[in-house]
């Protein structure tokens, strides 16, 4: 008798132990970023935020970058093609961006 529950015991650890183990993939597989890539996006949305910054035709319109896995998105409003085209050409130029989402919007009655 207290083999059958020492067994039964020991079968339900293993159960337990073997579902906890099983929805652990690779961090990409599930959707979760490492501390580093985490790190390494925030500098690259810096770098571009700077960027655009650093342009005095671009300067001051607004513009919001997101970065993920070196994955950035721009998005904002900009009154002329010319502006749109420049922001996503800067983002591109910057050292670490893998591609570039260029979600701006050209609104010519816009302020």
């Amino acid at each position: 008798m207290k083999h059958t529950k020492l067994l039964a015991l020991l079968l339900s650890a293993a159960f337990v132990a073997g579902c906890a183990g099983m929805n652990q993939g690779s961090s990409s597989e599930s959707g979760q970023r490492s501390t580093g890539q985490v790190v390494d996006d925030a500098a690259i949305t810096a770098k571009v935020k700077t960027a655009l910054l650093a342009d005095p035709e671009i300067s001051g319109l607004g513009i919001n970058v997101d970065t993920s896995q070196g994955a950035v998105r721009l998005k904002g409003e900009v009154k002329s093609v010319a502006h749109f085209q420049k922001a996503g050409s800067i983002a591109e130029g910057v050292a670490g961006v893998r591609s570039v989402d260029n979600q701006i919007i050209v609104c010519m009655t816009c302020k």
